[in-house]
């Protein structure tokens, strides 16, 4: 008996040897030979694998609160906006030509006052230089003759008309009265009429007869708009007038508001109409300003072969001084969209553009679809939502992260 149980003992013996030490042996073998050492033993229950960590999502990359404000990332809010296309012109701020005036004087004379000087305010109405001229002392002597004049025929044509209603004088001599009335007012108001060309208001021609005689020959120059003196023409004592003579004493401007001389190429001007929006920067002290296109002026510059296109701007301030040299952005359109985000935001992954969406983790890369752009700013038509945050500065730091984070796994 003993002797058949050793050939046995040891053919099982043989049988687990090559189930663990063959793996390569055949299936029917493996499963005979170890149904045999399941008989003889049995099997103990394989341990399971320990589970492995959850794979991280793809295009995430994790940073902290803290590690975002030292990387100096921002971020914004998606919402929708305006896309606008501009046309970038240079400008010269020049004085508004409707708000600028030369005062002049009308007749021969000599200065003996002025009152203002080079950027002195001056209001409207307000004498500016007196005058004295010889002419004027003569036109207000012929007008208040022929006022004089006049009036003392009224009182005849006057009478002599009573005197025939009553049928006391002749037709003849009432005719004669009226007739020399009518005469005597025509030249009464052709004296008028001559002092107001000479430059005197109504006012100073119904004061006439109350001013002395010594005063006849002074005649005050008032300024026809507000604003300020930007030039000088003539010195105290200067003999003005007609002649060859110097006509102009002051170059008044009012520069509550200013014109900005754009120069627009040729083949850019069907972009440009009246109406306009205009954003205008200086470079040499920063200030800005938007303004509205009001003219555009058909004809070509000879020179330069550019088309002059004026843009007016407010200066309440008075900060844009004519002959500053500008750089101008007009607005040649401007369409609503529902998501608009800032072309910085955008990064190209894989030849595709996306942008990093802020998540609790981090920020997260996601592809886009685009529409259309701008100088600042990209239309997203698939991808993002308003509401959503993205970084919209420094995210070529989250771009270089995710790049390390690829190339270590």
């Amino acid at each position: 008996m003993s002797r058949l149980l050793i050939p046995v003992l040891l053919a099982l013996a043989g049988g687990v040897l090559i189930a663990t030490w063959w793996p390569g042996a055949p299936d029917a073998v493996r499963t005979m030979l170890a149904g045999a050492r399941g008989a003889a033993a049995p099997a103990k229950p394989e341990p399971h694998a320990a589970a492995g960590p959850e794979p991280e999502r793809s295009g995430l990359v994790k940073l902290t609160d803290d590690q975002v404000g030292k990387a100096g990332i921002r971020t914004d809010g998606v919402g929708g906006g305006n896309l606008s296309r501009h046309l970038h012109v240079p400008g010269t701020i020049v004085p508004n030509a409707n708000l600028t005036a030369r005062i002049a004087v009308k007749t021969t004379g000599t200065v003996v006052e002025l009152r203002k000087g080079l950027g002195d305010k001056v209001a409207k109405g307000e004498v500016v230089a007196l005058l004295d001229s010889r002419e004027i002392a003569d036109a207000k002597g012929e007008y208040l003759a022929a006022r004089v004049s006049a009036a003392l025929q009224k009182t005849l044509y006057e009478r002599d008309k009573e005197l025939w209603d009553r049928r006391i004088s002749s037709e003849q001599q009432y005719l004669r009265s009226q007739a020399s009335y009518q005469d005597l007012k025509v030249k009464e108001d052709a004296a008028r009429r001559k002092l107001t060309f000479l430059g005197l208001s109504q006012a100073e021609i119904q004061a006439l007869p109350n001013q002395p005689e010594a005063q006849f020959e002074r005649q005050e120059i008032r300024s026809p708009l507000g604003g300020k003196v930007v030039e000088r023409r003539v010195d105290l004592g200067a003999a003005v007038g007609r002649d060859n003579l110097e006509t102009e004493l002051y170059s008044v401007v009012d520069l509550s508001t200013v014109w900005v001389d754009l120069a627009v190429s040729p083949g850019d001007l069907p972009l440009v109409r009246e109406g306009q929006t205009v954003a205008v920067r200086a470079e040499a002290t920063g200030g800005a300003a938007r303004g509205r296109i009001v003219i555009i002026v058909p004809v070509l510059d000879q020179a330069t072969r550019a088309a002059r296109v004026v843009a007016e701007l407010a200066n309440p301030d008075e900060t844009w001084r004519p002959g500053s040299f500008v750089g101008a952005e007009i607005v040649i359109s401007d369409k609503p969209v529902r998501v608009l985000i800032p072309a910085s935001a955008i990064q190209t992954l894989e030849g595709r553009p996306n942008v990093f969406v802020r998540v609790a983790a981090g920020f997260e890369a996601r592809p886009l679809k685009l529409g259309r752009s701008d100088d600042a700013a990209v239309e997203v038509t698939e991808g993002l939502e308003p509401g959503e945050a993205v970084a919209v500065a420094n995210t070529f730091t989250l771009k270089s992260e995710l790049g390390k984070a690829a190339a270590e796994d």
